[in-house]
């Protein structure tokens, strides 16, 4: 049970510990909160969680490091006895509240929150039994704000079913994968996810994170369709060049004379002029 120790207001930054953390700090963020303390002063608390050997950050890192960063020596805290789960729900309904996620790191605070919440309530594990484990997770009764798979999914337009997807991609992810999907080229958006979560075999999940954080595919549907081609399952994806020549082509052969005719019409001085080019080509 969560105990809220309200004799201590504040606490030396250098006496506050931080250790395993979902996300890591963004320099943008941290920038911005600087400059908003700079013109108007610190507002609210860093939550702090006391153990037997120290006192640990729970949420509230960006504005640790901007206060740190400003030369501030001490920071005001709410300071709390809790267990490991309890600590880890208030860092990710803390953060849920406090900014908006980008879909990497949402995928992520949910299936830690579903995790942290299951090692509270054992019991609801064993009362439902192992078979329903994954399906139990989004009713308003396991959840202990009750609102909250609701709210999910109204914020991202996405059906319950979608966020039990989506929950599953961040039940499924390594950190180390999470982290090269952070830092993927084009972001990795909600449908990505979804698709991600969906995946039973953990090659071709590894092979698609590969291809989506180096940036040779844009999305998951590409990087399984490398995946597949890879494994001599189908044939390799067409390039960009290739998909244009193989829609026009498709059109022309769909199109009745009428309609090829009016194109030439439209586009025959274009057409004659790039004959014009083979022809010089051949020449030379």
């Amino acid at each position: 049970m969560i105990e809220h120790l309200s004799t201590i207001t504040e606490l030396p930054i250098e006496a506050i510990k931080v250790e395993d953390r979902l996300r890591n700090v963004s320099r943008k963020h941290v920038e911005s909160l600087k400059a908003s303390i700079r013109q108007s002063g610190f507002r609210g608390k860093i939550w702090v969680r006391r153990k037997k050997d120290g006192d640990y950050l729970v949420e509230g890192l960006h504005r640790l490091t901007a206060m740190q960063e400003l030369g501030e020596t001490v920071v005001p805290v709410d300071l709390f006895r809790c267990n490991d789960a309890e600590a880890r729900m208030m860092e990710i309904d803390g953060n849920l509240a406090s900014q908006p996620l980008i879909p990497v790191d949402l995928a992520l605070f949910l299936a830690e929150r579903k995790s942290a919440y299951e090692r509270l309530h054992p019991e609801a594990k064993a009362a439902t039994g192992a078979g329903l484990a994954s399906k139990r997770w989004d009713t308003a009764e396991m959840i202990s704000v009750a609102s909250f798979a609701e709210s999910v999914a109204e914020n991202l337009g996405l059906s319950e079913r979608h966020v039990r997807n989506f929950v599953r991609a961040g039940s499924l992810l390594r950190r180390k994968e999470i982290e090269r999907l952070r830092a993927a080229p084009k972001r990795v958006e909600v449908m990505d996810l979804i698709d991600i979560g969906k995946m039973g075999e953990a090659e071709e999940r590894g092979f698609v994170v590969e291809e989506l954080s180096a940036g040779r595919a844009k999305t998951v549907k590409a990087a399984r369709e490398a995946y597949r081609a890879a494994r001599g399952e189908a044939p390799a994806p067409a390039s960009p060049k290739d998909a244009t020549l193989a829609r026009l082509m498709d059109a022309w052969d769909r199109a009745g004379k009428r309609e090829r005719m009016a194109f030439l019409e439209e586009r025959g001085a274009e057409v004659a002029a790039l004959f014009g080019e083979i022809d010089q080509g051949d020449a030379a």
